[in-house]
């Protein structure tokens, strides 16, 4: 079979990128033709080239992306040479992954009329939405809530976009998305949240990982503790794409708190160092606990494996609608327990009281109570781990999300 991931970035951010990735390298492994379609925003870095027997075109997009409610529908920088390589290879499946920056959902259209069969992967909201959801939480209801509405306003459209706000915007989404003859929700959550606004056809497949990917020889962890000055800690990794939303502000407090209940914790921050992550630096340093915060930057290979491995608890403390932290299988995968948000699709991974547990991260209480009690109870942390590592090899494996989506595809045809 021949497939065409699209995918509007194809390099090493994690993610929803590293999910295509996975799909096309999993696909390839499975006996299967497969390109990818991506973009640059470099024009040095366009062309061809080829990977572990994947064929990726990288095509050049960089634009204002003040503009990016209107060219996310259709980029003229990159229909044509869609359309181009579509007509070249002439798949029998494309399948898109997040499109909604440069390939655009122009895309979609022109996938179909080539005789392709068309599949999304919504991996966010971003179908319906122009950024995080957050609109649907009650940051004063500080219980666990299962059930939400995520039906979103026109009005709260408008509040969240601002200038950058286009009338058209998801009605042409809807015109475009007929041209799919599935699309698949990362989570149960985010198939309601579709749903909830409008968009229909929507099935779940669950992001999965390389689960024996994650070992890491002790002497790489040594090396870690040895660089980052963590030996004889107690250790909460907070990782991923980090910002106010992600709960910087909630586990700053909640460790605070920590702190005082357990002096030798610290906080291990493992993503990229922005302007946004210095903000929640300053923050932890006016709460006086600067000291236990230990930014390790952009982690990836070796060292995020080893970060992973160090850490007693994993976070995913997020305070808007999580989609499916991958965060969590790969916490999972290295046999840690994980407390997450209960906003989005982190229940539907981490089993509260099983492999972790499931909190409002507005409740700095209670976000506290669990971290502390974990790290007191290594005995439960090592089961709750040893628990979401069996679980993560049976339900999330990078080998059942491919058989899951090949199994759609034999669907379809």
């Amino acid at each position: 079979m021949k497939i065409i991931i699209l995918s509007d970035y194809f390099d090493n951010r994690g993610g929803a990128v590293s999910i295509a990735k996975t799909m096309a390298y999993g696909f390839k492994q499975m006996g299967h033709n497969v390109g990818v379609i991506t973009t640059v925003q470099d024009k040095a870095l366009a062309g061809q080239k080829i990977i572990d027997g994947v064929k990726i075109w990288s095509v050049y997009s960089n634009y204002n992306l003040f503009w990016r409610a209107y060219r996310s529908l259709y980029n003229p920088q990159t229909v044509k040479h869609i359309a181009k390589i579509i007509e070249e290879i002439k798949p029998d499946v494309v399948h898109a992954n997040n499109i909604h920056v440069h390939l655009s959902y122009h895309a979609l259209k022109i996938a179909q009329k080539s005789g392709a069969r068309v599949f999304l992967t919504a991996h966010d909201v971003m179908p319906f939405h122009y950024g995080k959801l957050t609109e649907f939480i009650n940051p004063n209801n500080l219980s666990c809530p299962e059930k939400f509405n995520y039906k979103i306003s026109v009005w709260r459209q408008i509040k969240r976009a601002g200038k950058t706000y286009n009338p058209f915007r998801n009605l042409i989404i809807r015109y475009y998305l007929e041209y799919v003859d599935k699309i698949f929700a990362v989570s149960g959550a985010l198939k309601n949240a579709l749903n909830d606004n409008g968009i229909k056809n929507v099935e779940v497949i669950h992001n999965g990982i390389d689960v024996s990917a994650w070992a890491v020889n002790e002497a790489a962890i040594e090396v870690f503790k040895e660089k980052h000055n963590i030996r004889n800690k107690k250790v909460v990794l907070f990782g991923g794409r980090l910002g106010w939303l992600k709960g910087g502000r909630e586990i700053c407090l909640a460790m605070k708190k920590v702190i005082e209940t357990i002096p030798n914790a610290v906080l291990l921050l493992a993503g990229k160092i922005d302007e946004e992550v210095k903000e929640i630096l300053d923050f932890a340093d006016k709460l006086g606990i600067n000291k236990n915060i230990i930014a390790a930057g952009w982690l990836s290979g070796g060292e995020l494996k080893a970060a992973y491995n160090v850490a007693d608890i994993v976070t995913a403390p997020s305070i808007c609608f999580d989609s499916f932290p991958t965060v969590n299988l790969e916490a999972m995968a290295c046999k840690k327990p994980v407390i997450a948000t209960c906003f989005g699709g982190s229940r539907e991974a981490v089993i509260d009281g099983e492999t972790g547990y499931i909190v409002n991260p507005f409740n700095i209480d209670k976000l506290a109570d669990k971290i502390i009690y974990l790290l007191k109870n290594s005995e439960v942390a090592r089961k709750f781990g040893e628990a979401g590592y069996e679980r993560v090899k049976k339900e999330f494996s990078s080998e059942k999300m491919i058989g899951d989506y090949l199994n759609w595809y034999g669907k379809i045809f």
